[in-house]
């Protein structure tokens, strides 16, 4: 995920400043089944603090001590851990450890492309054998140029190769600024994920009001600056106004979010829609049928902590393309 690999860039710095080595741990093949997928990353430093995790919680102390010998040779090693004799999932995890040391140009480049809400792809070589493996690790692709996260790092063309191309991070963006709104982005803070609030001049908001936030936009509905919206934004209209709402989604018309949800119940959501294609006959009607509304879940929420869970629970299902269901009732892997 690319908020967590954020959080990793931002940890090396820190480390960097104390004088502190880094390894970073990735998850580049699994047999069976597990608590995550390849692919997942964590960052150890040399004074035993673990930024992320590769498991449940299971595989993490023999990471630290696998890590060991990476921090004094200076050389990736692929480790495995066997969940099949302990407890914890049925599979065995492959991981490779590798020094981490990105360079200035790196770190630069890395900022720019998180600022800029750019996809960037990583490739990471490996073999299925345990020890050391010299030259080996990954690579960064950045706007076509490539990055290794160490200077021992070399091209290795006989080897296995995991690849993943990393989207912007997920960004909720909450159009309101009520009590409501306060607890969604302490949820979607929780997650990782960037969190924006919206509100008018007279809503007399700051971003003091919502701890933790990325940004506070301040605009009236019709000067709102529809095109910081993406595919990788998730919108949520919560005003408390029928009015405003309507004159947001008028604004939004022309924007394809990852999603788009309107609080309320099913008739406000069915008047606002009418007046809005009364506004606008000519609107694409794929627009409105991506409306969802009232957002969120029937998962028998009631607290605003509750209607959050359901509401982001609602926004994963539709960004992630699937159908929510228990998990007792699913006949295939959770990780199809």
């Amino acid at each position: 995920m690319t908020h967590e690999f954020k959080r990793i860039f931002n940890e090396y710095r820190q480390a960097k400043a104390s004088g502190l080595k880094c390894v970073l741990a990735t998850v580049v093949d699994l047999d069976g089944s597990s608590y995550r997928r390849p692919g997942v990353r964590m960052l150890i430093r040399e004074d035993h603090v673990m930024i992320g995790a590769v498991s449940g919680g299971c595989v993490e102390k023999e990471v630290l001590f696998q890590a060991q010998s990476v921090f004094k040779n200076n050389c990736a090693k692929l480790m495995t851990y066997d969940g099949r004799y302990r407890l914890g999932c049925e599979g065995i995890l492959y991981l490779l450890l590798e020094p981490f040391e990105p360079n200035e140009t790196c770190l630069h480049a890395f900022d720019q492309v998180i600022k800029d809400r750019k996809s960037f792809q990583l490739v990471t070589s490996y073999k299925r054998t345990y020890g050391e493996l010299k030259g080996y690790g990954t690579f960064i692709t950045i706007n076509a140029t490539n990055y290794a996260f160490n200077m021992l790092t070399e091209r290795q063309t006989k080897a296995l190769h995991f690849s993943q191309l990393m989207a912007p991070c997920q960004r909720l963006l909450l159009i309101g600024g009520e009590h409501d709104a306060v607890q969604l982005s302490q949820f979607g803070l929780g997650m990782g994920w960037e969190v924006s609030v919206a509100v008018t001049p007279k809503e007399d908001k700051t971003i003091e009001d919502f701890p933790g936030i990325d940004s506070i936009l301040i605009y009236e509905p019709e000067d709102f600056p529809v095109d910081i919206i993406d595919s990788n934004t998730a919108v949520l209209l919560m005003t408390h106004s029928y009015v405003k709402d309507l004159k947001y989604l008028i604004s939004l018309k022309n924007c394809n979010p990852a999603y788009l949800g309107v609080l309320g119940p099913a008739r406000r959501r069915e008047n606002l829609l009418s007046e809005l294609l009364e506004h606008d006959m000519d609107i694409d009607i794929s627009f409105v049928e991506r409306i969802h509304g009232p957002a969120g879940l029937n998962i028998g929420a009631e607290t605003p902590q509750e209607i959050a869970i359901s509401i982001l629970a609602e926004i994963l299902t539709v960004i992630r393309k699937t159908e929510p269901m228990m998990l007792k009732d699913k006949l295939k892997e959770i990780h199809h």
